[in-house]
């Protein structure tokens, strides 16, 4: 039998291991870890760490806010505002559609193509709250974006080099079919100085997204307990993202508060390390029991969505029909 005290120990000294600055701390590694543990050991805080990742998850997703300058953002990204509409657009469509066909639970289908639409891991930390996803959806949404990446980040520069992009051109393929900003920088700055300028401004343009859909599927889950007059009651249990509004509040503070800028890289800091502890703390909360309920199935269609969106953005910037000023 396994002893608490020891389960304990594992567990903090984990938490540590993938949360302290060092080479071990990443949050794909840290989510690894922690899905590791969970499918290994009884956890010996599950209710805490439940509890506890929900209000570190909405603290780390504020404090990222200061990293953003909305003025550098939109006026970078204001020509490529439209093909981020329409990307976003297409991908939750789809992602929807793929998720139905697939047989996927709803909750995980439709973080997953949030994932996939916006900006990774973060948007599926904003939206899961307000959808109220299990751990086990949380983990396998995150887990599929965070494997995708690993593998754009390797692939997408040889791609381009063999399509015979252009700095600009590659700069927004990656911006529209990479989820995490930090890979869409990683294959921007491998590429070149020119395709890195387009992809981190249009993709930061692209992650201010998570605002408007958040509050909006907010709105629509309350809108539908409404429809169903059984559920009048259990309007309280709609999670309204008031911390979202917080994010958008740090970002305009990062741009025009500048009397409190020494201070903005330290919080977007705790924030990418808050967000790390997240991830180890929401895959703990995994089980072997739980995996097997979730199934392969979402990986699949996070896999087919990506597919789809990547080979689809590559033709249409290949022929010309969308370019970056």
């Amino acid at each position: 039998m396994q002893s608490i005290m020891l389960r304990r120990v594992a567990f903090l000294a984990l938490l540590a291991l993938v949360t302290v600055p060092s080479p071990w701390s990443s949050p794909p590694l840290a989510l690894a870890v922690g899905v590791g543990f969970g499918l290994l050991v009884t956890h010996p805080y599950a209710a805490a760490s439940r509890k506890s990742a929900k209000l570190l998850l909405q603290v780390s997703v504020v404090a990222l806010g200061f990293a953003m300058n909305l003025q550098e953002v939109l006026r970078a990204g204001r020509s490529g505002f439209v093909y981020t509409l329409v990307g976003i657009a297409f991908a939750l469509t789809l992602g929807t559609l793929l998720g139905r066909a697939l047989a996927v639970p709803a909750k995980a289908a439709y973080l997953i193509s949030v994932g996939t639409a916006i900006c990774g891991g973060s948007a599926i930390a904003a939206v899961g709250p307000t959808v109220a996803a299990s751990d086990e959806e949380m983990s396998v949404s995150i887990g599929t974006v965070f494997l995708l990446n690993a593998v754009a980040l390797i692939v997408f520069p040889p791609i381009g080099h063999a399509f015979g992009l252009t700095e600009p051109q590659f700069g927004l393929w990656a911006a529209l079919a990479i989820h995490d900003t930090s890979s869409v920088v990683g294959a921007g700055a491998k590429f070149g100085a020119a395709a890195l300028t387009v992809a981190t401004t249009v993709k930061l343009a692209r992650a201010l997204w998570i605002v408007p859909l958040t509050l909006g599927t907010a709105a629509a889950r309350a809108h539908s307990q409404r429809r169903d007059a059984a559920a009048r009651t259990s309007l309280k249990s709609v999670a309204w993202p008031w911390f979202i509004l917080f994010f958008l509040a740090a970002a305009v503070m990062n741009t025009y508060v500048r009397a409190l800028a020494p201070a903005y890289p330290w919080l977007s800091s705790a924030g990418r390390t808050g967000l790390t502890a997240t991830l180890f703390l929401i895959g703990t909360g995994m089980s072997r029991a739980s995996l097997k309920a979730v199934g392969a199935r979402p990986l699949l269609q996070g896999v087919a969505l990506w597919i789809v969106v990547a080979t689809s953005s590559l033709m249409v910037i290949r022929a010309g029909w969308v370019h970056i000023d």
